[in-house]
Order: C-alpha cells, then structure tokens, then sequence
C-alpha cells in the first residue's frame, strides 16, 4: 500500500459518513442500457463573513446523459418527509447537461432540479450531502500520489439483478497514472451502473490521521468485459472547467434558485 493512503476500512467510514447523500442513480428510461451515477458537487465561488457563496452542480459522466427521457432513482434518506415517487422522469434530459470539455465529465446546474420541484408541487426538499471544495481534489493533492497504484474507492450504485434496486456500494480498486502522465485509470471490477461516480482516495497526514479527498469521476470503459479500462476524470481539470462557465445568478429561477431560499440542505 503506498505510504499516501490509509486502511481501506477507515477510508469506507470516512466516505459514507461525509458523502453516502451525495449520489444519485439513474438511466435511460424504459431501456435496459446506459445505467450511471451521479452526484452534488458545490464549486466555492467566494468565501465571507456573511457566508460561503458557491454553485451547485450534479456531476456525472458526459457519455451517459445523451438520450432524451431519463429516470432518477430516488432513496428515502435524501428526503427528510416521506417522498412522493421512488423515481424522478426528466424529460429533455440531455439539454440541461453542459460538457466540461475534453474532460469526458459533463455537469447540470441543480437549479434545474429545484424548477422542476417547483413545478411538481412537490412538499418535500432534498437533504443532501455534497462534494465540497474542501473535499474535491486540488493540484497539490494530485501531486502526492506519485505514479503506482494508489488504493481507491467509487461510491456508486450498481444495477443489481432485477434492474430497480440500484443499491449503494462502495467499490474497491487502485487507481493509477495513464502512460503519458495525464489523468488516471482505474484498476478493478467496475459494477454496472457505477461509471459518473465519485472516486476518492486517501491522504496520509502526521501519525494515524487521513484526508479524504474526491480524486474525481469514474468514466465509462474504453475496451470489452473485464479488461475495459476506466478513465478518471480528475477534480483538478474539472474545477478548473467549471469555472470557465458563464454565470448569471439569479437571472433565470429555473436554472438557479433564488437566495437565501435552497432546495436543499446539507445534513449534519
């Protein structure tokens, strides 16, 4: 194990105590293909006395948001009142997701979510965790990796048997840099349905204690059956990306909610 990284169960622990709200599954609706993850990433815009200004996002693979009608699972510990539906449609779907480039990542603004609450009538709001900024990969962090296998893990949710229960796992493998030095690959079983998720890895600090860090997002894989190779996109890239984006707060409530009133919280 590299001298960078902690026990696997200590970094599982950490993981689903800071980040298990933070996924959704989802697919193309009424087909039996294109099963992903996604998850709430919040970019720092600003920090200050009166409080942190950021925007949300949800973050998942670019390749997996191109289809029209998509279905969101739901799980009940998002939600802090029973919900409503077990399942979310949006239509349209692939016209809300904005391409990071050449990042392979792709994210949707969740004001887009909070619109359609609003137009759902909904009674609930979500309770969510999310990757913050403080967790989201920096340069520097990428730079203690070094270039061998470096233990890691993907929070995500695999298809399962019946294709409905989208159960959350999370999954065990090494990462590792690419050949030319650039971004990384994941080594190890990938479930179906788990490519756009999280992947994290630890950083050792002085005497027993870690930081957990979100290294970036698992993509699809390039090649057949077990010996795909799973890019990841690094945070790194993708922070950078994202603040390339233009931004209107504000100006349209159906891409962004209006302050101080959120559709959602973090639970604590």
């Amino acid at each position: 194990m590299s001298e960078q990284t902690a026990d696997h169960r200590s970094l599982i622990d950490a993981i689903l105590a800071n980040c298990r709200r933070s996924t959704l599954p989802y697919q193309r609706a009424h087909r039996d293909d294109a099963f992903g993850t996604a998850f709430w990433f919040n970019d720092l815009v600003s920090e200050g006395d009166d409080g942190d200004t950021y925007v949300q996002y949800l973050v998942t693979a670019g390749a997996l948001t191109r289809y029209d009608l998509a279905e969101i699972r739901l799980r009940p510990e998002l939600s802090d009142t029973p919900m409503s539906a077990n399942a979310l449609m949006m239509l349209r779907f692939q016209e809300g997701w904005i391409p990071l480039g050449d990042t392979g990542v792709s994210v949707l603004p969740a004001g887009v979510l909070h619109a359609l609450a609003r137009r759902k009538k909904w009674a609930w709001a979500w309770a969510t965790d999310e990757i913050t900024d403080g967790i989201a990969a920096k340069a520097e962090d990428i730079a203690l990796l070094g270039d061998g296998p470096v233990p890691a893990y993907v929070l995500g949710h695999d298809v399962g048997p019946d294709r409905t229960q989208r159960e959350q796992a999370v999954v065990v493998g090494e990462i590792a840099r690419c050949d030319d030095g650039e971004g990384f690959v994941w080594g190890g079983h990938v479930p179906r349905g788990c490519a756009g998720a999280p992947v994290f890895v630890g950083l050792h600090l002085a005497d027993r204690n870690f930081k957990l860090v979100c290294l970036g997002v698992l993509l699809p894989g390039e090649g057949e059956g077990g010996t795909a190779r799973h890019p990841v996109a690094g945070f790194d890239r993708i922070r950078t990306a994202v603040r390339a984006l233009p931004r209107q707060p504000g100006a349209d409530p159906d891409t962004a909610p209006p302050a101080p009133s959120r559709w959602w919280r973090r639970r604590k």
